[in-house]
C-alpha cells in the first residue's frame, strides 16, 4: 500500500511538475504598447487621439479621392491584414486602415463598452475626424459586421459595401480557432491573460486559412505579439460577450448600397452558407466565392481578391 501510494505522489508530482513548466514557458503578460511600435507601426503608421484612445492607422494614397476606401479587419485581427489590398489600391485611391478598438495597438476601449453599435459611433467619430464624408467601405469578419452596420444606421456615410466572410447572420461553424473558444470561458480569461502558448495562435492561424502552407512564421509573430498588447486579451473576451453573433441580421435586408460579397470557400468559421443569405437579402449583391481559401481570403490571397474588388469599383 506504501509503495503504491510512494508511485502516484511520485505521479502527481511529475504531472504537477510538467503543468508547471508548461505554464512557466507560456507565461506570456501583457506588453507595454511602446514595446511594439518599432516593429508593428513603421511609416506610414500614425496615431490618433480619439475617445481616449491612440488609434492606430495608415491613411495612404491620394487626399483628393473623393470617397476613400475604408478596410475593417475582422476579431483578432489588425489593419496589417490588408497589407495586399492596400498595396494594390493606394495608387490610385485614398486607403484607410484601421486597428479597432480592442485589437492591435490601438488596445482597449476606455469605457469597457464593445456592442457593435459603439464600434459604429467609433468610426463614424474617425471619419469625422479625418475629414471624410462618404467612402466605399470593406470589411472581413467583425469588421464586415461592422461595416454592413454602419451601411445601414448612415447610409449617406458608405457610397458601396464590401464583405468579406462577414459577420452578420447567427451560423454554425464546422471549425473555432482555439483562441476563440478559450476567449468565450469566463474562468479561464484571467488565467489566459497571463499566458498565451504562441503554439494556440499559430493553430488559431491555420484553422482560418484554406491554405496553411501560405502562413509564415511573421505572421504568427504578428497576431502572437499584437494579441500580447496590453488590455487586448481582456477585451476580447469582453467583444464576445457584448456583440453576440447575429444581434442585428434582420437589418441586413436594409442595406441598400450596391455590394460585393467576397467568400472563401473553406471557410470553417463563418461557413459560405452565410455568403448566399447576404446575397438573398441584400437586392443587387454580387457574390465572389474563392474555393481554395478560408476565413480571411484578403489576406491568403490578396491578389486574386483585390482584383474582384477593383473590377466591382470600375463598374
Amino acid at each position: 500500500m506504501k509503495t503504491a501510494l510512494k508511485v502516484l505522489g511520485g505521479l502527481m508530482l511529475a504531472l504537477l511538475l510538467l503543468v508547471g513548466f508548461g505554464v512557466v514557458r507560456a507565461w506570456a503578460p501583457d506588453r507595454d504598447v511602446d514595446s511594439l511600435k518599432a516593429r508593428w507601426a513603421p511609416p506610414p503608421s500614425q496615431f490618433v487621439g480619439l475617445m481616449g484612445m491612440q488609434v492606430h492607422l495608415r491613411d495612404e494614397g491620394p487626399r483628393n479621392d473623393p470617397q476613400p476606401i475604408v478596410l475593417l479587419h475582422g476579431t483578432s485581427a489588425s489593419l496589417h491584414t490588408w497589407d495586399g489590398w492596400a498595396k494594390a489600391l493606394k495608387g490610385q485611391r485614398r486607403v484607410i486602415r484601421m486597428d479597432l478598438p480592442g485589437f492591435g495597438l490601438t488596445g482597449p476601449m476606455p469605457d469597457g463598452n464593445y456592442q457593435l453599435t459603439h464600434y459604429v459611433d467609433f468610426l463614424v467619430a474617425l471619419l469625422d475626424q479625418l475629414g471624410v464624408k462618404q467612402a466605399v467601405v470593406a470589411g472581413n469578419s467583425f469588421g464586415g459586421g461592422l461595416a454592413w452596420k454602419l451601411a445601414v444606421d448612415h447610409p449617406e456615410r458608405v457610397s458601396k459595401l464590401v464583405l468579406v466572410d462577414a459577420a452578420g447572420y447567427p451560423y454554425d461553424p464546422t471549425s473555432v480557432p482555439i483562441g476563440f473558444k478559450v476567449a468565450q470561458i469566463p474562468w479561464l480569461r484571467p488565467v489566459m491573460e497571463n499566458v498565451l502558448p504562441r503554439s494556440m495562435i499559430e493553430s488559431s492561424v491555420r484553422n482560418v486559412y484554406g491554405d496553411p502552407s501560405r502562413i509564415t512564421p511573421e505572421l504568427i509573430d504578428r497576431y502572437f505579439e499584437l494579441t500580447l498588447r496590453a488590455g487586448n486579451r481582456h477585451a476580447l473576451g469582453e467583444r464576445f460577450r457584448q456583440s453576440p453573433g447575429g444581434q442585428y441580421a434582420a437589418q441586413i435586408p436594409s442595406v441598400k448600397q450596391p455590394t460585393l460579397i467576397l467568400w472563401g470557400g473553406q471557410d470553417r468559421l463563418i461557413p459560405p452558407d452565410n455568403a448566399d443569405h447576404f446575397q438573398r437579402d441584400i437586392a443587387g449583391s454580387r457574390l465572389v466565392v474563392f474555393d481554395g481559401l478560408g476565413h480571411v481570403p484578403h489576406e491568403e490571397d490578396p491578389a486574386a481578391t483585390v482584383a474582384a474588388v477593383q473590377s466591382f469599383l470600375a463598374r
